[in-house]
């Protein structure tokens, strides 16, 4: 029947975002360690499912440069060298000034102060930036990184761009993954981490559009100088 496949394909689909979810978190969260391998049928027995939307949630995961295939062997978790998070990070910047640069130019949709639905939105994110803020001060890093990659999408979102957000969404997801293996090193997190997620709302919240890039700037420049020397030392 028409409906009962349809219903199958969704399910299917949605089972394959899932199992790609938990992998990405799995990787994030330093269970899955750079350069180690696994097969579809692993995961599928750990996870109970069949091998059709393990290998799909795989492939997935490999076009978003998280793992590599390798031939007839299945796939092994993407290493990142400190060049790569260099090259990303600078990247993810000119992602952020671009959009930064559609506000100035007036083809950015950046909430007016009389949208209030837009404005709901914003304060919606300035949540996630206080959540963000908190997990980071405590040097709490599997919850920063929850709320850190919620804040950016949906601040990148409320630029009006959806194609820019989704692209930033990605390279910070990439960002994640190759700072995470040099941060988890470290036993205790509080204080060496970005806090300045609400300095970026409320910049933006006021159309200081400077104040933003400079804060963003900086942001830039503390994360790298960060990765490089705990991978130099």
């Amino acid at each position: 029947m028409p409906g009962s496949s349809g219903n199958g394909a969704v399910t299917r689909s949605t089972l394959r975002q899932q199992i790609a979810d938990a992998l990405r978190d799995e990787v994030l969260a330093g269970r899955l360690q750079p350069g180690q391998e696994f097969t579809v049928k692993e995961i599928a027995e750990q996870y109970g499912v069949s091998a059709t939307p393990v290998r799909e949630a795989l492939v997935d995961l490999s076009a978003q440069g998280l793992l590599d295939a390798d031939q007839h062997r299945g796939f092994h978790v993407h290493e990142y060298s400190v060049a790569d998070y260099r090259g990303i990070v600078e990247a993810r910047s000119l992602v952020t000034d671009g959009m930064f640069h559609a506000l100035e130019a007036g083809t950015g949709r950046l909430p007016a102060p009389d949208d209030a639905r837009a404005n709901a939105a914003l304060a919606g994110v300035r949540r996630r930036g206080e959540e963000a803020q908190r997990a980071s001060l405590a040097g709490d890093l599997t919850v920063l990184i929850g709320y850190d990659l919620r804040f950016w999408h949906e601040l990148g979102n409320l630029f009006g761009n959806p194609y820019l957000a989704d692209f930033l969404h990605r390279l910070r997801v990439q960002s994640w993954v190759c700072a995470t293996q040099h941060l988890r090193r470290l036993t205790d997190l509080r204080g060496a981490l970005w806090s300045g997620h609400t300095d970026l709302v409320e910049a933006l919240s006021r159309r200081d559009l400077p104040a933003a890039r400079e804060i963003v700037d900086a942001y830039n420049a503390h994360a790298l100088a960060l990765i490089e020397r705990l991978a130099n030392g």
